[in-house]
């Protein structure tokens, strides 16, 4: 014969009880703590690359450099248009030579090569990656989006310098050239012309 506790009826689980409500919170918040940084992971990114040149991110700088040292660096110019976007672009000058600490401006010629207006954004980037760090930009195209009407051709400046601290960091030794590259993509497209009836 069972034992009397083996035939003695479990009392029933009542659905919806404290215990799945706080599982069912604790999955909604992780839910929505990994949408938050999902949400939030592109500017943190972004600020990190800054901040650190990580992946050859340059930097802003509020003004021109006011100190010069004796430490000469090439900077070499590279442009690619991506295939969408139906413009012809590339450096007026294919390297300068400077200090460090020493202001420069710099062109890169764009013409709208289509038979539509077209709005395109640059990235860019400086190889070598470590070199991001001091890479220094005063002003540039690149911090706004361009547009071109058919056929119209435009220099575009970026105004730069390579931070003198350059010449302190034993790591950078080593490097003697830097390579400032944009790529151009089609941003939105433009909002087509008023009519006259209108």
């Amino acid at each position: 014969m069972a034992p009397a506790h083996a035939l003695a009826p479990r009392p029933a689980r009542r659905p919806g009880g404290a215990r799945d409500l706080r599982v069912l919170l604790c999955l909604a918040a992780a839910a929505a703590g990994m949408g938050g940084l999902a949400y939030a992971s592109v500017p943190l990114y972004r600020l990190f690359c800054q901040v650190t040149g990580y992946g050859g991110t340059t930097q802003t700088a509020e003004a021109p450099s006011d100190g010069i040292v004796d430490r000469p660096v090439t900077v070499r110019f590279d442009a690619t248009v991506n295939p969408a976007l139906d413009w012809s672009f590339a450096p007026v000058e294919r390297a300068i030579e400077l200090r460090a600490g020493e202001n420069a401006l710099a062109f890169y010629a764009a013409e709208n090569l289509g038979d539509e207006p077209s709005v395109g954004t640059a990235t860019f980037n400086v190889t070598p990656d470590r070199a991001g760090v001091y890479f220094n930009k005063v002003e540039c195209f690149c911090f706004q989006e361009q547009r071109l009407e058919p056929g119209q051709r435009v220099e575009m400046p970026v105004s730069f310098f390579v931070d003198p601290a350059i010449a302190d960091d034993p790591h950078m030794a080593d490097v003697t050239t830097v390579t400032l590259a944009y790529t151009f993509f089609r941003a939105a497209e433009p909002d087509p012309p008023a009519r006259a009836d209108e």
